[in-house]
């Protein structure tokens, strides 16, 4: 081999490891940005007043933008320049996380709500009246709203502003679709076939560190007020703990659109296509203008004038050949059995991971003890008792505070509080009648802002959830990079990117739009306090019943993933079944006796078969 051949090879080799770096940091970007979403479902719902089934499909809008165009993307996007295909995806993912944070700057400063009109003069000692300070409220409640005020209010308080994260999500759907369909293949196709599964072990690797790194600051932003920089901390009587807190949610999206933006810069300059990696060329031809297997193999070849020069497609054949090359992909069973089986994971997965974070919320990070209106001596459906009937309370507005005796009150009035002390986050209300008129009256009627803090086996209890998490999010992973080597090695060389685009289409079609929006219906349904809208009507929810949320939210997980592991044993059992199939076929073949039965459009990878039938894979 001369000097320069081996010049060649090794910067073509640079090439392929420079992709894969590359396809590796924006695994690991769109998975930071996915699940810093995930992260401010939360903040989000909150922000915008609007219930979980609502953020389900602000969820799901991610799904429909990738549905929009995965499949145009993953069959024509094999016959482009698939590293710059790549990279003007990661340039409308960036662009669609900035569109996100857009409201924040629209919208007016946030007004959480209240039940009364909080002191927040520093200076000012004058002691406020709670169980008679909402008298104005309680006439108005049965009033009939004026239409054309409401909306004047809804205008002014940018009610529709969630529809910016909606298209920002949509957006960040449609410029993931070509990573993976056209990274994978690009990689496979140029790599050596038993490098293949190590270079994506390296890739899910750094792609896992996403969500960890998009989770924690999720958590850091949550803390930060979202107006900050615009208000007076001090002026606000709510804490992080608070269920009307919103954290500084926009600038996840900011910091998110950077590292995007950052990760889309080095697909604009890798070549169309490289050499074969381990594969000796003399040539002195370009990588730029060498054939890659997936482009000259993707339509069936009739007429090779033996060089080695690209083959020129026209769009009219490409759409002519795409329902053929659809039909073959579906005959294969073992492909079609995959899909399913994804398709049962995915939907267990997305539900869980966008809820997650208010699961672990509302049954770890939650007052323990029962709020106000689980008290049995209070009616439930009013929230009133004897001893705040003379108030007039509001019963719409959430305002919660804290008892001596670890009693949670939806505000001070109905805890009927009759003064207070103090500014701000420190102001504490005393002579509470409803925390004397219980059965063992506290020696302190005072009560604070804020529901009262967990349980203290709350803490340990979430260890063991984090740990059993933990432990069975190893297992699941162990199954990634096999589960990628089977789906490859079971389909014809020139069907890899429109089998990963096919998946990815069914499997996020499926699996990633309806879960966030049924999972957030049912547990909309565990409401127990609805929070009311600065213009009035329904907001978010401010307190669920624990138990019913945690068997909802468990039950359809468990359920959904049982199912899963059915199916894969179902097609284990496939898999073998095919693999003794094929040996005998190849024993057969040994003996000199024609084994060759028709197949249904599997891979071509043991057995060899005319160029005109179809063909089966050993996997």
């Amino acid at each position: 081999m001369s000097v320069e051949s081996k010049k060649t090879r090794e910067a073509c080799c640079s090439k392929l490891k420079l992709f894969l770096v590359s396809l590796a940091f924006v695994y690991f970007a769109k998975a930071f940005g996915g699940s810093y979403m995930k992260s401010s479902i939360t903040q989000i719902e909150r922000r915008f007043d609007i219930p979980s089934s609502l953020i389900g499909v602000i969820d799901g809008s991610f799904e429909m933008g990738n549905l929009l165009v995965i499949a145009f993307v993953s069959y024509f996007g094999a016959k482009l320049h698939r590293p710059r295909l790549i990279g003007i995806g990661c340039l409308i993912m960036a662009t669609g996380c900035f569109i996100s944070a857009l409201p924040h700057f629209l919208q007016g400063l946030y007004k959480y709500e209240t039940s009364m009109s909080h002191n927040t003069q520093v200076n000012i000692t004058e002691n406020i009246l709670p169980c008679l300070s909402n008298h104005s409220l309680s006439e108005k409640e049965d009033d009939i709203p004026d239409v054309a005020a409401v909306k004047a209010c809804e205008k002014a308080a940018g009610s529709s502003m969630w529809i910016y994260v909606f298209l920002g999500n949509m957006l960040r759907g449609v410029g993931e679709t070509p990573i993976m369909p056209l990274g994978i293949s690009y990689l496979d196709d140029f790599s050596r076939h038993e490098n293949t599964p190590f270079y994506l072990a390296i890739i899910h690797t750094t792609g896992i560190l996403g969500p960890m790194f998009g989770f924690m600051m999720g958590s850091f932003l949550a803390k930060i007020y979202v107006d900050i920089g615009f208000v007076d901390l001090d002026t606000i009587t709510i804490t992080y703990k608070d269920s009307r807190w919103v954290g500084a949610w926009w600038l996840g999206f900011i910091a998110a659109g950077a590292v995007i933006l950052l990760s889309s810069i080095p697909f604009f300059f890798l070549p169309k296509s490289l050499p074969k990696q381990g594969e000796e060329d003399g040539s002195d031809k370009s990588t730029e203008l060498a054939t890659g297997p997936e482009q000259e193999g993707f339509l069936p070849d009739e007429a090779q004038d033996g060089d080695e020069k690209e083959k020129t497609v026209t769009f009219r054949e490409m759409v002519k050949d795409f329902i053929p090359s659809l039909r073959r992909l579906f005959r294969n069973s073992i492909y079609s059995m995959m899909i399913l089986t994804y398709l049962v994971v995915v939907n267990g997965f997305i539900g869980m991971i966008t809820f997650k974070p208010k699961f672990m919320e509302q049954i770890y990070g939650q007052a323990a003890s029962r709020a106000i209106f689980l008290i049995v001596s209070y009616d439930p459906s009013t929230l009133l008792a004897p001893c705040n009937t003379g108030c007039s309370c509001s019963l719409k507005h959430w305002d919660p505070v804290c008892t001596y005796n670890g009693i949670t009150y939806a505000s001070p009035c109905l805890a009927g509080c009759q003064t207070s002390t103090g500014t701000g986050k420190a102001m504490v209300f005393h002579n509470c009648t409803c925390v004397g008129a219980l059965m063992t009256p506290a020696a302190n009627m005072s009560a604070v802002l804020g529901q009262c803090p967990r349980k203290s086996d709350c803490d340990f209890k979430f260890k063991i959830y984090m740990a059993l998490t933990v432990m069975g999010a190893f297992i699941s992973a162990c199954g990634g990079t096999p589960g990628y080597i089977v789906l490859l090695r079971s389909i014809q060389p020139d069907l890899k990117s429109l089998a990963l685009g096919m998946q990815t289409l069914i499997v996020r079609t499926l699996g990633g739009i309806p879960p966030p929006i049924y999972f957030g219906a049912l547990i909309d349904r565990t409401c127990l306090k609805w929070g009311t809208k600065q213009c009035g009507g329904r907001g978010a929810c401010r307190l669920y019943d624990s138990n019913a949320f945690r068997m909802t939210f468990l039950g359809m997980i468990t359920g959904l993933y049982f199912l899963a592991n059915v199916l894969w044993g179902v097609l284990y059992v496939k898999i073998v079944k095919r693999e003794k199939k094929l040996a005998l076929r190849n024993q057969a073949k040994d003996n000199g006796v024609d084994g060759n039965a028709p197949s249904k459009g599997h891979a071509n990878i043991s057995i060899g078969k005319n160029k005109e039938e179809n063909k089966e894979s050993s996997i």
